[in-house]
């Protein structure tokens, strides 16, 4: 057995060990400061750039404003900001970039809430989906967001009837402008969060927005596919993405459960999904839409690096 020895007291420490403890508290502060430039200067994380990349506003507009999501998204290598204001479109244009999809101005309601399948907001609807086509179209950005809103016991066969009513006085228009709307199929199965699940919304089955746009029978109308909506809806997210590939006009990304990263704790493998997508020749954008549970820019950047197969 080795004779233990006890550790040198601190009057005891050689130049050489006090030299070692400079150098670790040296690398410590140039580790912190690394980061903290990292944070204001995001390096390039899009290398192989087959899948075009956005970022969705509304999730990060707790810690970044426009102006901030837009340079970052840029310097990351992505391609759009989507779902916001028309004002900031010049800004986008200025940076390079695109509003892959825009939002529709409902206020003071979600643009989810009040959408096609309810004849008593048709006006209100059509009005605000024109003015999004519009604005796209001064600004040479090609799809505009769409719901089939809340059910307000309104039967399903008559809200789709109603959809496809709604869909067919505004698809000549955006045909006439060269915009795509894509209707959004949200989750009613999460009531945790606001933005996390829509309890009451009609469409939460990727079959009936489908079977709407089938009806409805425009290259101007396609399906916005939200991973992380058709994974707790539905499920064999890659089979439905072969299947339905003529009918997807944008995607969404999100961990499941909890919409949160797309990390380990998660249950989506996003590459694969991603690969299928370039299979199928899917050449449209990917938004990222998780709500950060954590830095924003790391798990943005997680997210990015995961999507670029």
């Amino acid at each position: 057995m080795s004779e233990s020895k006890s550790p040198p007291s601190p009057d005891r420490l050689s130049r050489r060990g006090l030299l070692g403890v400079a150098a670790a508290a040296g690398a410590a502060l140039l580790t912190r400061t690394s980061r903290a430039e990292d944070a204001s200067s995001p390096e390039k994380v899009v290398e192989n750039g087959r899948i075009q990349q956005s970022v969705v506003q509304w999730c990060f507009n707790q810690h970044w404003d426009v102006p901030e999501t837009i340079r970052i998204a840029r310097a990351l290598g992505c391609r759009s900001v989507e779902l916001i204001s028309p004002k900031f479109f010049p800004l986008l244009k200025e940076n390079g970039l695109e509003c892959a999809i825009a939002s529709v101005d409902m206020s003071p309601d979600p643009p989810f809430a009040k959408g096609f399948n309810n004849p008593k907001y048709r006006e209100r609807v059509l009005k605000a989906t024109r003015d999004a086509i519009d604005a796209c179209a001064e600004h040479g950005f090609q799809r505009v967001i769409a719901f089939t809103g809340m059910r307000e016991d309104i039967p399903d066969d008559e809200g789709a009837d109603n959809c496809v009513a709604g869909f067919k006085e505004i698809v000549p228009y955006a045909e006439q402008k060269g915009i795509t709307i894509c209707l959004e199929m949200l989750n009613t199965r999460d009531d945790s969060h606001p933005m996390k699940g829509h309890p009451g919304y009609q469409g939460d089955n990727t079959e009936y927005c489908i079977d709407i746009i089938k009806r409805v029978g425009s290259e101007n109308l396609k399906l916005l596919f939200d991973i992380y909506h058709v994974q707790i809806m539905d499920g064999d997210v890659i089979r439905r993405i072969r299947q339905h590939k003529d009918y997807l006009g944008h995607i969404h990304t999100a961990g499941n459960p909890g919409r949160g990263e797309l990390d380990d704790p998660q249950e989506i493998n996003y590459p694969p999904i991603m690969q299928a997508l370039l299979e199928i020749g899917y050449d449209g954008f990917v938004g990222q839409e998780f709500i950060p549970t954590r830095d924003p820019l790391a798990g943005l950047k997680q997210a990015v690096a995961l999507c670029d197969v």
